[in-house]
């Protein structure tokens, strides 16, 4: 009796068995009855390639979805683990802009930065936040934001705490209002800078492919994913919705007047989301007016996550 129950007990396991193996493969078919579950923003395949051997690793203490609560008045110790509601140094912004910590703030699972204009005066105050922690390559970093519908600039960037070294993720200009083409809602700039302080000298690429258009597309319709793969100081690879769109490869692309020095983007930088009021668009006559600004969502930079990865050996 012994001996048959337990040929009874092997074969119904083994049955068990098969019928979780069926329905495993069933899930991995992606039938009607067990659909796969959703990419999020972790598991959305990094675009960039790692290398031979190598693998993404997501880096979490650099990564935020922003699915907290975070007023602008009180933003609160999560907020606070990971950013400051400021600059990377004490500087306010640049004229007409003037930064303001009150205006930027987590809701609905979204970083807004905001804008507004303090009454009787011909100032913006707009929202900037920076990262606690920096990043340096090799790195994929990588954003999902909606651009306003505004002059203003839009910008999720990196820059070195000396303010030498920036890599331009995105900058972008969502109003139909403009007066050179190249900022028209239609084109978004993926550039880098390097500098020198004093006496100041900048230099950056200002060829075509920096203000990158797919002929149609008008950026501050939806939200679209922003990317760049720092891959090394002398290889920038940008990204567009998950689509390469822009390399920058040795010193005649990313330093041709050597102000590094022979080392390219080699310093480690802040992570910064911003809008600003720029100042030589302001003196074009493109700064907000009162009646655009009181559309408030019209004058909201929306950024849904954030994500860093960086490549470990496979």
């Amino acid at each position: 009796m012994k001996i048959t129950t337990l040929i009874i007990l092997f074969f119904t396991f083994i049955a068990f068995s098969c019928s979780i193996s069926e329905s495993d493969e069933d899930t991995n078919n992606n039938t009607d009855n067990n659909p796969l579950p959703a990419e999020t923003w972790i598991t959305i395949p990094v675009p960039a390639n790692p290398g031979n051997g190598m693998k993404w690793k997501f880096q979490a203490n650099l990564s935020d979805n922003f699915e907290y609560e975070a007023p602008s008045d009180d933003k609160g110790d999560i907020f606070f683990d990971k950013w400051d509601d400021w600059y990377h140094n004490s500087w306010t912004g640049p004229a007409p802009t003037e930064w303001s910590r009150t205006h930027s703030e987590v809701t609905d699972g979204k970083l807004l930065i905001k804008a507004s204009r303090p009454e009787g005066t011909s100032k913006t105050n707009t929202g900037i936040i920076t990262s606690k922690k920096r990043v340096q390559y090799p790195v994929y970093i990588e954003a999902r934001v909606k651009i306003m519908n505004s002059v203003l600039a839009n910008g999720f960037w990196l820059l070195s705490p000396d303010d030498t070294q920036e890599i331009d993720i995105v900058e972008a200009y969502g109003s139909d209002r403009w007066t050179n083409e190249w900022f028209s809602p239609k084109r978004v700039h993926l550039s880098h800078h390097v500098f020198i302080r004093d006496p100041f000298q900048d230099w950056q690429p200002s060829d075509e492919g920096s203000f990158y258009t797919d002929g149609s597309t008008i950026w501050r319709d939806d939200f679209h994913r922003f990317g760049v793969y720092w891959k090394d100081p002398w290889n920038l690879e940008y990204y567009v919705d998950g689509k390469l769109v822009r390399t920058r490869s040795g010193m005649s692309e990313i330093d041709p007047l050597n102000y590094a020095e022979g080392t390219g983007l080699h310093k480690e930088m802040d992570i910064i989301i911003n809008a600003e009021d720029q100042t030589w668009r302001a003196e074009q006559g493109l700064t907000p007016t009162d009646a655009e600004l009181e559309n408030v969502d019209n004058n909201t930079f929306k950024i849904d996550w954030i994500r860093v990865f960086k490549p470990v050996s496979n």
